[in-house]
């Protein structure tokens, strides 16, 4: 295919089959993380404020976050989907407003670790763990901290393709030339009129691009995909 695409994915309960970042909390913070959580969800602090205090909550104990980390599944279309675009040339550009650490974990042990990543930074203090958000943008209007616009304006001037579910893509997913969206991020698109494609799991991006630009069916990926080590035999 000639026409080269950069497809900007969002992690947490997208790539990945749940938020990552609420799993951890649930696992291994003291219920103070929830009550933080209601004041984000009140408007009293930001997605951004919000995840700071949170991740301060958690013990710099690498053992205990490995072994949450190890449950944590990819969406059941993805590997596929990853297979498509290595196919096709095309590029996955991960954005998430989740952690490193979690985001990297988790695409490492499926075989993605090559993937880019743009994400808020793990690191320790003393004998907890704190949150770094280099990617934070004060005028951002998502409040995050990731911006994830200004993420993909390091590469692009506009997403070709944005897949996204939360509160987090609504900065950038309107933006983009075609934009797919599930959960919250749909309900935002469809009070606000934005047009946008309607999925459940990545199987169905992949059938609509399949759909769009007629590129190699999704058994010859799978087939490539095998001999290249992406999927298992």
């Amino acid at each position: 295919m000639e026409r080269s695409l950069r497809i900007y994915s969002d992690f947490d309960g997208t790539i990945a089959s749940c938020d990552v970042t609420d799993l951890v909390l649930q696992k291994l913070a003291p219920p103070e993380w929830e009550s933080i959580e209601r004041l984000w969800l009140m408007g009293s602090i930001d997605a951004a404020t919000c995840m700071r205090r949170q991740i301060r909550l958690l013990p710099a104990d690498y053992k205990a976050l490995d072994e949450v980390l190890s449950q944590v599944e990819l969406d059941p279309g993805f590997v596929d989907f990853a297979a498509l675009c290595a196919t096709n040339n095309w590029e996955i550009v991960v954005v998430s407003d989740g952690v490193d650490y979690f985001v990297r974990s988790v695409l490492t042990r499926y075989g993605f670790g090559h993937l880019p990543v743009f994400v808020n930074k793990l690191a320790v203090k003393g004998d907890r763990f704190e949150l770094e958000q280099p990617w934070r943008r004060v005028e951002c209007t998502a409040g995050s901290g990731v911006c994830k616009c200004a993420a993909v304006a390091e590469r692009d001037p506009s997403a070709n393709i944005y897949i996204g579910d939360g509160r987090s893509d609504e900065c950038v997913g309107p933006k983009a030339d075609v934009l797919y969206a599930k959960a919250k991020l749909a309900d935002f698109c469809l009070v606000r009129n934005i047009q946008f494609a309607r999925f459940t799991t990545f199987a169905d991006v992949q059938q609509d691009l399949v759909e769009r630009f007629a590129v190699r069916e999704k058994q010859e990926c799978v087939e490539i995909a095998r001999l290249i080590g992406v999927v298992d035999e």
